[in-house]
């Protein structure tokens, strides 16, 4: 390694991309691209960032195995920056076992970290936490032992586990510490805050109380009914039924929580679930069919019973029914809760983290930015979609999720 490269590389290391960039800007040679395809990315150049990492591990080539799965996890990290969740994740993977081969822990978990936060965007918490148990932070750079932190941390506080997220991000604060790299600390600082921000309302008879993450956590193992329009789904301690694809059960559901311990007419349901205020006797059927469902998922934990105006609900055992809302209601709160992050996304990487199809995503785009709460940068495949922070409470509830929470 020639002594500009050794000093671009220094550079990177204390953050002075700037720097960086002044020794190597003028030179094509591999090392020098992959240098400032990293000075790149630290710049925020995302694009200008993947085009020299690509082109410096073609210059590797297989010859220098170990330089180009660098570049690989390099490029990977910008792929994950700029949103980019449609690439094939074996690639790194491999990137990752050909530098754990050569004995480069670090970058090998570097590598894995990247795979780990890629899993967290698409809701995959399972899987996120399996590759988070096997890997080891003994001995490696205190930035990296700090990054792990802090996907343990979004695992434990995505899964409502506060002590096992306070305890991780105590941990990650004493790395970020010792590494010294403000980005780090920062980022450390805003997901503790998170914990003392309000993460979703307790509503009752038009009356609403907002609730932190640990009192979530504590009313999910009261066993109480909780009806949550968070994750749209019943819960009774550790028993789940997601309703998130049946919105009219979910609605009947809600009026029926809302309205406990009375009753609720059948009119008012219909409206509820139906969006009609004009019901006539096909809906009033309609309603004798949807109770009839939601009667069968809803057991053992409630039941429902008719009354003499129309419906009540009534939990198993003697525990309270409550109704848990998020912070942000409507069909695109999941969609803004992405996109509170400040990073611009594509369509299609919105797309896959949702679960939805694109064009279903782009349509609910499109009447977000008609009422001015996202704006659009760019054209066609480099279009990427941005809104502005969500400000006075966190969004964790509302971020996808493949398992419900607890």
């Amino acid at each position: 390694m020639d002594s500009l490269i050794a000093a671009a590389a220094r550079a990177l290391v204390a953050g002075d991309a700037l720097g960086a960039l002044k020794r190597v800007a003028l030179r094509d040679d591999p090392p020098a691209l992959a240098l400032r395809g990293t000075a790149m990315a630290q710049l925020g150049e995302y694009s200008r960032a993947r085009e020299l990492l690509r082109r410096a591990a073609r210059g590797f080539g297989a010859r220098e195995e170990v330089a180009h799965a660098r570049c690989v996890v390099a490029e990977a990290e910008v792929a994950l920056a700029m949103r980019d969740l449609l690439g094939s994740p074996r690639t790194l993977a491999t990137a990752a076992a050909t530098l754990e081969k050569r004995a480069d822990r670090a970058n090998a978990l570097h590598a894995r970290l990247i795979l780990v936060r890629r899993l967290l965007l698409l809701g995959r918490l399972d899987e996120a936490a399996s590759v988070l148990s096997t890997l080891d932070t003994q001995g490696v750079p205190p930035s990296l032992q700090a990054i792990a932190e802090m996907a343990a941390a979004e695992v434990a506080l995505r899964s409502l586990r506060t002590a096992v997220a306070q305890a991780a991000l105590m941990r990650a604060l004493d790395a970020a510490k010792r590494a010294g790299v403000p980005a780090l600390l920062a980022e450390v600082a805003e997901v503790r805050a998170a914990l003392d921000r309000p993460a979703a309302r307790r509503v009752h008879a038009d009356h609403e109380h907002p609730l932190r993450l640990d009192e979530v956590e504590a009313l999910f193992a009261s066993g109480a009914l909780v009806v949550d329009a968070c994750r749209h789904g019943l819960r009774t301690g550790a028993t789940w039924r997601p309703l998130a694809r049946r919105p009219v059960l979910f609605a009947l559901a809600r009026a029926l929580a809302e309205a406990w311990p009375g009753d609720v007419s059948r009119d008012t349901l219909i409206a509820r679930a139906f969006h009609t205020r004009r019901p006539d006797e096909t809906h009033r059927a309609r309603l004798r069919v949807e109770i009839g469902r939601l009667r069968a998922v809803a057991a053992p934990l409630a039941h429902i019973e008719a009354t003499a105006r129309g419906f009540a609900l009534t939990p198993g055992g003697e525990h309270a029914v409550v109704v848990l809302v998020p912070p942000i209601e409507g069909d695109q709160a999941s969609l803004l809760a992405l996109l509170a992050d400040g990073t611009a996304w594509s369509t299609s990487a919105l797309a896959l983290a949702l679960g939805a199809s694109q064009r279903s995503v782009q349509r609910a785009l499109v009447e977000l930015e008609a009422a001015g709460r996202v704006r659009s940068i760019g054209r066609t495949r480099t279009q990427r979609w941005l809104a502005p922070p969500l400000a006075g409470f966190t969004t964790i509830l509302l971020l996808p999720a493949t398992q419900p929470l607890g």
